[in-house]
C-alpha cells in the first residue's frame, strides 16, 4: 500500500468507528481486526501504519468528529498529518478543498463542561492521552528472578515496570503465574487495602480478579477472599488466572443484580477489608482506551455514579466494626470520586476517612493521575467503620 492508500484506509476505518462508538457497537480494536481479516493483501507495515493513523485521530479529538475525513483535515491543519497525503491518486484521498475544514482538536468532550476537573491543564490532558506504560507486578506467591529490562516502581515493592513493546504474554514467568500485567495505580489500590494472612477479605466488583490475585499474594494464600462480580463471563475468566497465580484461597461468588443483599447476607459485619473497585466511565484510561470518550454522556455518568452509590450502599453493611472499606474508581471525575465519597459520609454517621498516602488528597480520598503520578487516573478512598 501507498502511504496515501494507508491513509484513505483510515479514513474508511474511521467512518465506521465513529457510528460505532456513537451507537454503543463494536470497538475500534475490533473493527480494525475484521476490515484486516478481509484485505489479506495488506502486510504488516500497512496495518501498523493503517491503525497509528486511526488512533492519532481518535486521540485528537474528545468528540467524535463527523468523517473520517475531517477527522484527517484537522490533523493537517494542526501539522500532525501532512497535506502532500491527499493527492487524489485511486486508491488515496482527494486532494484537500480550498473551502474544507477539519475537526477541531479538544482532549475532553464537550459536554463534560464544568463537570471537566480543574486540575486537568494541558500537561494532564496530554499525559492522560498519551501511551500508557508496560507494568508488571510480582506474584508474591510464585516470585520470580528480577525481569531483565525491568525498572522498579516507587512504592511498590512487587511493581516493575518494562519497555512497552514488550511481549509479556508469552513470556515464561507470565505463563508460569509468576508475573501479572498490572498499571501501577491498580497495584496501589490493592496495596491500600492491606490485606494479612488470615482475614476475610470480600472484592464485590472483582470482574476477571486483576486486583483480586494482587489481594491473595498480599495475603499469603490464607484466609477468605470472597470475589464478587455481577457479570458471569468477567468472573469466570479469574478462575483459570487464579489457577495459573497459585491463589487457591479465592471464593467466587456470582450476585445476581437487584438481589445482591440476600446472596451477601451471609457475610454481615464479618469482613475486615471490603475492596469497591466501582463500576466506572472509565475516564481513568482513556491513555489505554481514548475511543472511551466517543462513548460518554451526562445520562451515562448519571447512571454510573448512581450504580457506584447503590454499591458502596451493599458493601458499607459487610465490614466488621473497625474495618476497612475502600472505595476505588479509574475515573478522573469527581462525580464519580471525591462527590462519591462526600455523599456516603454524610449518610453514614461515624465512618472516618483516612487519606492514603499516595498521589494528591482530592476531598476525602486521593488522586493519582498519569502526569502527576504515572499511573492510569484513579480516585480511591479507604474509610473506617465505627467500632
Amino acid at each position: 500500500m501507498t502511504p496515501s492508500a494507508r491513509l484513505q484506509t483510515a479514513i474508511d476505518l474511521l467512518d465506521e468507528i465513529i457510528p460505532a462508538a456513537t451507537s454503543g457497537g463494536a470497538a475500534a480494536d475490533t473493527l480494525i481486526t475484521r476490515w484486516f481479516k478481509t484485505r489479506r493483501y495488506a502486510g504488516s507495515k500497512d496495518r501498523r501504519a493503517v491503525r497509528d493513523h486511526v488512533y492519532a485521530a481518535i486521540r485528537a479529538f474528545g468528540d467524535p468528529p463527523a468523517t473520517g475525513r475531517a477527522a484527517m483535515i484537522g490533523l493537517v491543519e494542526t501539522g500532525v498529518m501532512d497535506a502532500a497525503l491527499f493527492d487524489g491518486t485511486p486508491h488515496g484521498p482527494a486532494a484537500i478543498g480550498p473551502a474544507e475544514r477539519g475537526a477541531v482538536p479538544s482532549p475532553l468532550p464537550r459536554w463534560l463542561g464544568e463537570a471537566a476537573p480543574d486540575w486537568l491543564d494541558a500537561a494532564e490532558a496530554d499525559a492522560l492521552l498519551a501511551r500508557a506504560p508496560l507494568d508488571l507486578r510480582i506474584n508474591a506467591l510464585k516470585p520470580v528472578p528480577e525481569l531483565e529490562d525491568a525498572i522498579a516502581l516507587p512504592g511498590l515493592p512487587q511493581g516493575r515496570r518494562v519497555p512497552e513493546n514488550s511481549q509479556m504474554e508469552q513470556h515464561p514467568a507470565f505463563l508460569a503465574g509468576q508475573i501479572e500485567i498490572q498499571d501501577s495505580g491498580s497495584q496501589h489500590i490493592a496495596q491500600l487495602c492491606g490485606a494479612q494472612p488470615g482475614q476475610l477479605v470480600v472484592d464485590l466488583c472483582a470482574g476477571a480478579g486483576g486486583k483480586t490475585l494482587a489481594l491473595a499474594a498480599d495475603m499469603g494464600n490464607d484466609g477468605r477472599l470472597i470475589a464478587c462480580d455481577t457479570d458471569r463471563n468477567r468472573l469466570s475468566r479469574m478462575v483459570p488466572r487464579a489457577e495459573r497465580a497459585g491463589a487457591s484461597m479465592i471464593e467466587a461468588r456470582l450476585l445476581n443484580p437487584n438481589e445482591e443483599s440476600e446472596a451477601l447476607a451471609d457475610l454481615t459485619g464479618m469482613a475486615d477489608t471490603v475492596l469497591v473497585d466501582a463500576p466506572c466511565t472509565g475516564s481513568g484510561t482513556w491513555r489505554r482506551n481514548p475511543e472511551a470518550r466517543w462513548r460518554m454522556s451526562a445520562q451515562w455518568l448519571s447512571r454510573i455514579t448512581a450504580l457506584q452509590a447503590h454499591v458502596l450502599a451493599l458493601a458499607a453493611p459487610l465490614v466488621k466494626p473497625g474495618g476497612a472499606l475502600v472505595y476505588a474508581v479509574c475515573s478522573v471525575l469527581d462525580e464519580e470520586g471525591a462527590d462519591q465519597i462526600s455523599r456516603f459520609l454524610a449518610s453514614h454517621p461515624g465512618w472516618v476517612a483516612h487519606t492514603p498516602d499516595i498521589g494528591r488528597p482530592r476531598g476525602s480520598g486521593a488522586l493519582l493521575t498519569p502526569a502527576h503520578d504515572g499511573t492510569d487516573g484513579f480516585y480511591v478512598a479507604r474509610l473506617a467503620k465505627p467500632c
